[in-house]
């Protein structure tokens, strides 16, 4: 197996498939953090694979698996106070500003809802494993409006030793979460919110636990391994209770 973790570039999920022995790699037009391995245009990449031009999905393998963390700000639910010209910075504009808006930002979410759209295609015709992460709320853009039902809803992240409870849904592509059970105890993590979180990049930023957790629970076959982890990141199997299947 290899992991290819699209829109990624802090190398959070990359360096905890590594600690497990598994090869991966980050994908993303920035490279903030020293470690995306590919800098590319994915959107460029999606256009180009759902044409059959030659692209980055032609690598990927059957018994690979794909992560894509796919840019959500246009869907999610915190959007429509946009479209309503209530949010701050639309306050003083005029009504013909606020639809001029409006038009803008519907452009937007139709471009971003034809790319993750061609993405899950490109997957499903190749036949290569894909998990897709998005914010999930009830009037959640893709939980309304998307023919894809997510398979997975973690709905308080700092269950599973996250920063935020942020939650968050999963889509499985050409797989099925594992869903083994974890039963080493998690190590205690600072609690944040999004209000007193200003910057938007660690906002983002999921911790080693989370991802090194989600990885042994719901991606790799249950076993016994001795292979060391992270020193910061000595976890593995603990009470799953927080994840809702969705069938």
């Amino acid at each position: 197996m290899i992991a290819h973790c699209l829109f990624e570039q802090s190398g959070t999920f990359k360096n905890q498939f590594k600690a497990l022995g598994i090869d991966a790699y980050d994908y993303d037009i920035q490279n903030e953090f020293g470690e995306t391995d590919y800098v590319s245009d994915i959107f460029k990449e999606i256009r180009g694979g759902y044409e059959g031009k030659a692209s980055i999905f032609d690598e990927f393998k059957n018994d690979d698996i794909v992560m894509a963390f796919f840019p959500c700000v246009r869907f999610e639910a915190q959007i429509r106070m946009h479209f309503n010209g209530t949010v701050y910075q639309f306050q003083k504009l005029d009504q013909i500003q606020k639809l001029e808006e409006d038009l803008r930002l519907e452009e937007e979410r139709a471009e971003m809802y034809e790319l993750i759209s061609k993405l899950a295609i490109i997957a499903l015709k190749k036949g290569f494993p894909m998990i897709i992460e998005n914010p999930y709320s009830q009037d959640h853009y893709l939980k309304m409006f998307w023919s894809l039902p997510c398979t997975i809803i973690d709905r308080d992240r700092t269950k599973n030793g996250d920063y935020y409870v942020k939650p968050t849904q999963y889509w499985f592509l050409n797989c099925e979460p594992k869903n083994n059970t974890l039963l080493m105890p998690m190590q205690e993590t600072e609690r944040k919110t999004i209000k007193t979180t200003s910057n938007k990049t660690d906002r983002s930023m999921i911790t080693k636990q989370y991802a090194n957790r989600f990885i042994r629970q719901f991606i790799i076959e249950d076993r016994e391994d001795n292979r060391p982890l992270d020193k910061d990141c000595i976890v593995s199997f603990a009470d799953a209770k927080w994840a809702t299947k969705i069938n």
